[in-house]
């Protein structure tokens, strides 16, 4: 059985493979006249119609590896979305982002098939201190920002990360409560639990406890937490007045949000709300600051303290190249104090 790709003008090739489609990975491809990342359509040739989307990157593979002038195919490919993220239901966006961070914390993402782009943790605020007390297995680069800076965490509190991934966050706040304090770590996807518990287990982080469970729908009880912290997640969810709610009801009185997530500035085009890759790649996701504020409020925080950080456009650039996102979004950190 053979693939070929659609609508890829500049690509020749043809990849051999088996019935089993849900995930591809190396082809060898005899030659190709690009090298980059490109969005193609797949069809199996003589058996049917079904387009498939991919992502594929086309680089050079070494003599050792193969023959001079061979190259290889790293494609990601999966059936094509038959609705939009605005069109989906909230479980099938969370799904969705469930399958791909799963698939980066296993290390099987392709690089045309990430969450957000990886950008320098230096980048998003922190120093060469924290990234030296964390384990590095810990830092995927994932995030936006950085919440510690505005957290003011205390020995003794006990803090709870949303969609603490593999840990990063955590295990620095573990270092600022001590070990009189606690720090809780939910998140919805297996693959980073897994993960994360690892890096716990083998770097002595004995008062860090990470949970599975959704952040619309935490596993915690009611007036619980003393600060709730979390890293460019908050715009992944659906339903981020549920996230609010929720993130509300496991505050102690006079608890805190503080965030650092992506904010909208302006509307974004229909094609980049209506994009996956975008939306799961923190994106189109993304409130509008006043938007935000309004949920806050409901919620019931207050002092909330929304904070736009300009710079950041300067990495924000890189996650969506050519298509000045920039102009639309920007990391921000977020406050909130319950009553």
């Amino acid at each position: 059985m053979f693939l070929r790709a659609v609508n890829s003008s500049r690509t020749s090739l043809q990849f051999a493979t088996s019935l089993k489609l849900q995930v591809v990975r190396f082809f060898p491809v005899l030659r190709t006249d690009y090298i980059g990342v490109s969005l193609i359509l797949l069809r199996l040739l003589g058996h049917t119609n079904n387009a498939w989307r991919g992502r594929a990157k086309f680089v050079t593979i070494s003599k050792r590896e193969s023959k001079p002038g061979v190259t290889k195919c790293v494609l990601s490919m999966r059936k094509a979305m038959e609705t939009t993220p605005t069109e989906s239901s909230s479980e099938t966006v969370r799904e969705e982002v469930r399958r791909r961070y799963g698939a980066n914390a296993s290390g099987e993402s392709p690089c045309a098939d990430a969450c957000c782009t990886s950008t320098d943790v230096i980048d998003l605020g922190y120093s060469t201190e924290d990234t030296a007390a964390a384990p590095e297995a810990a830092n995927l680069g994932l995030g936006c920002g950085n919440p510690l800076a505005i957290a003011s965490l205390k020995k003794g509190q006990i803090v709870l990360d949303l969609g603490s991934g593999a840990g990063f966050d955590c295990f620095l706040a573990a270092r600022a409560v001590g070990k009189i304090g606690k720090v809780i770590g939910v998140d919805m996807t297996q693959e980073m639990l897994t993960k994360a518990r690892e890096n716990a287990q083998k770097n002595g982080f004995t008062n860090v406890e990470f949970r599975l469970g959704e952040i619309e729908a935490l596993p915690l009880a009611d007036k619980s937490i003393d600060v709730i912290i979390s890293n460019c997640v908050i715009n992944l969810s659906p339903e981020k007045q549920r996230v609010l709610n929720e993130a509300f009801r496991v505050l102690r009185s006079g608890g805190r949000l503080a965030v650092a997530d992506i904010v909208a500035t302006a509307p974004l085009p229909e094609e980049v709300k209506s994009d996956w890759a975008a939306y799961t790649g923190c994106m189109a996701g993304a409130s509008q600051i006043v938007e935000l504020e309004q949920m806050l409020q409901k919620a019931g925080f207050k002092e909330i303290k929304i904070a736009p950080k300009d710079a950041s456009r300067s990495f924000i650039r890189e996650w969506l190249p050519g298509k000045r996102i920039e102009d639309y979004l920007v990391s921000a950190t977020i406050e909130g104090m319950k009553p």
